[in-house]
């Protein structure tokens, strides 16, 4: 199979990020441009796939990019864990465009009962979250009918449902377009590293899937945030890119617990992607240092050096360039002869380039040990939580392409917001070896 990315520029067919600003924009959206032109045809070349293959698509939203398979039919959503190689026992979160679409999931047949002659469908609950957060970064869990609409497989037989709008607009047109619920998890291998950009996804599905949707980076950089208020009280599954002090600011959701941290993976069904199974991790082993630990000496890293010689440094708030390690040479120079993948990292963009510090890539050579010599390939995120999320993926992804013998991390410290706490469930989880507090 020929795996194909499709640059789409919205603007050539009438829609921008503006436009996408809030829901009420969806139901009198139409595509204005010609229909000839290579947008359009990208854009419903997309849809139609996704309408009647079994083969799921790719498309970014703003978190990290997703792959997309009609949420309605098994075989379609079958095709996501077919390509991702992933198993079936954990649930996927749907994706719509329209209030209308998740009223209609909610009582199939009854979504027009929002209309003032009937109870509205969606629990009042969730109705602060969605006046506040969508479209955005929020999955929202909902029940799931006796007569649903949704495969099986998309729920992994939970008597609920992940559901959310993303506020990407390429997402949202290919939604409106496809005009069905579309099951998209991550658009990666199973495991490994979430895609940010259009050739992550590429790298890891080359031949499993033949189209990706590219929308440039993603601007958040980490899953949504998930939320159940179906639970007493209400809870946050997974933290994202909605923080918890802004769901607390919201009607009914004063009292919400966070229950990532404390939920037990053995013998249970997961309740929302990413709580179980290892996840987000390249195939070099990662080493993660929580933020109250010190950074490693020279002793400490050899303990992680093979036939390599190579290290991966992945540095944050406090760590010094490098480790502060003695007798640092001079950054060598990104040349073809001996840095080929140092110079793939600084073409990858670890950041996007709005970003307000933009990750710089050195590689240094260590002596500091008279009978080790080992190079570091240093990567600095900068202090910034947002910052961290939007590079963390593909720091790890770049660094992972070098072939080192272990990549190291500096933890951030997760009381300081959900970005930060979503930084550490994502690390926590790729982590091979880990030193806690």
């Amino acid at each position: 199979m020929n795996t194909e990315i499709l640059p789409v520029n919205l603007s050539a067919v009438g829609i921008t990020s503006a436009t996408t600003a809030k829901p009420s924009w969806i139901n009198n959206w139409t595509l204005e441009g010609s229909n000839t032109s290579t947008d359009a045809q990208s854009l419903r070349r997309a849809a139609q796939e996704l309408r009647t293959s079994d083969v799921p698509v790719a498309f970014p939203t703003e978190t990290v990019y997703g792959l997309g398979a009609d949420a309605t039919r098994s075989n379609a959503v079958l095709g996501i864990y077919k390509a991702k190689q992933r198993p079936s026992d954990n649930p996927l979160i749907s994706h719509i465009w329209s209030l209308n679409q998740l009223r209609d999931l909610l009582e199939p047949g009854k979504a027009q009962s929002h209309d003032g002659h009937g109870r509205d469908l969606i629990p009042e609950i969730y109705k602060p979250l969605i006046a506040k957060f969508w479209p955005g970064p929020l999955t929202l869990i909902m029940p799931n009918p006796s007569n649903s609409k949704l495969a099986p497989e998309v729920t992994a037989g939970l008597p609920t449902f992940g559901i959310r709008m993303p506020r990407n607009p390429h997402a949202l047109a290919l939604l409106k377009l496809a005009n069905v619920p579309l099951a998209a998890p991550s658009a990666n291998a199973s495991t490994k590293p979430s895609p940010t950009q259009a050739e992550h996804v590429k790298y890891d599905l080359e031949g499993r899937i033949s189209t990706i949707i590219d929308g440039g980076y993603c601007d958040v950089g980490v899953e949504s945030t998930v939320v159940d208020g179906l639970s007493t009280p209400p809870c946050i599954l997974r933290p994202g890119g909605i923080s918890i002090e802004e769901i607390r600011s919201c009607p009914g959701w004063e009292d919400v617990t966070v229950g990532y941290k404390d939920v037990s993976e053995l013998n249970s069904k997961p309740r929302a992607p990413g709580m179980k199974y290892k996840h987000y991790s390249p195939k070099t082993r990662v080493v993660l240092y929580e933020h109250s630990r010190v950074a490693p000496s020279s002793a400490d890293i050899v303990q992680y050096l093979g036939e390599k010689k190579s290290i991966g440094l992945v540095r944050t708030a406090r760590w010094p360039r490098g480790l502060g390690l003695a007798d640092l040479q001079e950054a060598l120079p990104l040349n073809s002869s001996s840095s080929t993948g140092v110079q793939a990292l600084a073409c990858d963009h670890v950041s996007p380039p709005n970003a307000t510090n933009t990750p710089k890539l050195d590689m240094l050579e260590v002596s500091r040990l008279p009978e080790s010599k080992f190079t570091i390939h240093d990567v600095s995120l900068g202090h910034d939580a947002e910052d961290i999320a939007r590079g963390l993926f593909a720091a790890l992804r770049s660094l992972d392409k070098l072939d080192l013998d272990a990549i190291i991390v500096e933890g951030v410290d997760d009381t300081l917001g959900d970005v930060s706490a979503a930084v550490m469930n994502r690390l926590r989880k790729a982590a091979e070896i880990k030193h806690l507090d």
